[in-house]
């Protein structure tokens, strides 16, 4: 999506607004003992207290209103009966629907006790997003966003990218890699609304879908981070959407 008008903007602002509060509810819920039917219960009530949609619900038919993957898996797991234990990795990813804007936002959360490697794979995993956030500045190279990515030294998931967001949940620019790809001379324009979501691993550059259908996890289990947030493309640099 392009925006071009003040309404527009505060429309998607409000969308964004609202899956960050309810992302960092869902993420201060978190720990053992909960279950992600019960956390996932939390994330589609503050939706529908403010009359907003779950957008995986109404875009693909996702059979939850939040997509809450509890370690090794790290996207598109369904909540359910699963208790958080101490020690899990949690990534817990929120987008939603409103008054026909769309927002989309995630995080991954270690449950204490945790692994020093896992410590910096979160830490790591948060300050990639904000390189690449960074990197955004309207007539710049969509690819510059994954070349400063790139640095950190992980392993990038490539079968998982940013996307354009906005009027719908996935809309183009589609396949914004996280990597540098520099194949992709697509340049960034003014209004451009996007997310910026690199999956961090420790190994994995590729996720298998499981058979339940939409839960994905790396082939040998490698720990593994996503950090997200929405955005748009200003004259002045990126404005952050999804803040709480």
């Amino acid at each position: 999506m392009t925006i071009d008008t003040q309404d527009q903007f505060e429309r998607l602002q409000a969308a964004g607004r609202l899956v960050a509060r309810t992302l960092k509810a869902m993420g201060e819920a978190l720990e053992p003992g909960i279950t992600t039917g019960e956390l996932d219960a939390l994330g589609r009530e503050m939706l529908e207290a403010e009359g907003a949609r779950s957008a995986p619900q109404i875009c693909v038919g996702f059979p939850a209103a939040t997509c809450i993957s509890v370690g090794p898996d790290v996207a598109h797991g369904i909540p359910g009966d699963r208790r958080i234990e101490a020690g899990d990795l949690v990534n817990i990813d929120v987008s939603a629907e409103l008054d026909g804007f769309f927002a989309d936002n995630g995080a991954s959360f270690a449950v204490p006790p945790t692994p020093k490697r896992i410590e910096r794979l979160c830490r790591d995993g948060r300050r990639a997003m904000w390189t690449g956030i960074r990197a955004v500045r309207a007539g710049g190279r969509l690819n510059e966003i994954g070349r400063s990515i790139e640095t950190f030294g992980y392993t990038l998931v490539r079968n998982l990218a940013s996307h354009g967001v906005g009027s719908w949940l996935h809309e183009e620019p589609e396949d914004l890699a996280t990597w540098y790809e520099p194949r992709d001379e697509r340049r960034i324009h003014e209004g451009m609304v996007f997310t910026i979501e690199p999956f961090l691993s420790l190994g994995a550059e590729w996720v298998d879908e499981l058979d339940d259908g939409w839960t994905l996890r790396p082939p040998h289990g490698e720990p593994t981070v996503q950090y997200e947030h929405t955005l748009v493309a200003t004259k002045n640099g990126p404005v952050i959407l999804t803040l709480a």
